[in-house]
């Protein structure tokens, strides 16, 4: 094979040319290679610009459709106001924990903390969760980067709704003939 001299470089073999390209089949590590056309992909195809869409947006935890982002999160304080059947307690190192059997959020919090900050004004505040929330939870959609809303608003409203097993109200028809 020929060599290129270039002054204050080191030698360089010359790569072979098939077609208009440069073959990449050696790996020079003291020149950079150009890539073989099938390995770079200038165009986009359409299955990788579509967001995939779920069947019920309302089983989500999140929401990452927009540049606002989504979550539902959940008060582990009501719980307890609730006496929830699935909050289970356990002590350890001289605490009491308190979490979720049904792991609607993972999280295993201290019930001294919990209760210290619910009596501040601000309270002891939401976890995120990580599974949908049963009826019995007080839950809300908890967004982030709301100065990223576009001028339509929201592009997911489902995911604020109710699953769709629980409707909120009946659709009665009358038909006369």
């Amino acid at each position: 094979m020929p060599e290129i001299r270039a002054s204050g470089f080191r030698r360089l073999r010359q790569l072979p040319v098939i077609g208009d390209f440069v073959s990449a089949s050696t790996n020079l590590a003291t020149c950079q290679v150009l890539r073989e056309p099938e390995s770079v992909t200038h165009n986009v195809s359409m299955s990788e610009l579509a967001t995939p869409l779920t069947l019920r947006p309302q089983d989500e935890v999140e929401c990452r459709l927009c540049e606002v982002h989504c979550d539902k999160v959940v008060y582990p304080s009501a719980c307890m106001e609730r006496s929830c059947p699935f909050v289970y307690a356990y002590e350890e190192h001289g605490h009491t924990f308190m979490g979720c059997m049904q792991k609607i959020y993972e999280v295993e919090i201290d019930v001294d903390m919990v209760r210290a900050a619910e009596r501040r004004r601000e309270g002891f505040g939401a976890v995120r969760a990580t599974k949908r929330p049963l009826p019995m939870c007080q839950s809300e959609i908890d967004p982030c980067f709301t100065h990223r809303a576009g001028e339509l608003g929201c592009v997911n409203p489902e995911f604020n709704e109710l699953p769709a097993g629980s409707p909120t109200f009946r659709v009665f028809a009358r038909l006369t003939s």
